[in-house]
């Protein structure tokens, strides 16, 4: 519940689930109804661990967007964790690369536009 509330409050889609390893996975809101809610789950007493993404593809901060877009590309991942050694540093979205690379297109639009609660 926690992990949803945060989303709500920011208006983000997902978030990253470190434990002191460093990064262990990542849960998003989709995640949270198709893995949690429609299972069934709990949502007082399940912990993201039972339902965090962990086979994850990370890229780190110093690396060119066009080595993510590959990554994005070749993994097909809507999201992709920036970590610094084993620190997760934030995350890059397909939003992100559109505004980035191709400011004039829909997905740009999209994700520069306000939400629409």
């Amino acid at each position: 519940m926690e992990a949803a509330r945060t989303m709500a409050e920011r208006d983000i889609g997902d978030v990253l689930v470190a434990e002191n390893t460093g990064l262990i996975g990542i849960v998003t809101d989709r995640d949270i109804v198709v893995r949690a809610v429609a299972a069934g789950l709990d949502m007082r007493t399940t912990r993201l661990g039972e339902i965090v993404t962990r086979d994850l593809v990370t890229i780190e901060p110093d690396e060119p967007v066009s080595r993510a877009a590959e990554l994005m590309r070749e993994n097909a991942a809507r999201r992709l964790p920036v970590v610094e050694g084993d620190r997760p540093a934030g995350i890059v979205s397909l939003g992100d690369l559109a505004m980035e690379r191709e400011p004039g297109s829909v997905l740009a639009d999209i994700s520069v536009a306000p939400a629409n609660n």
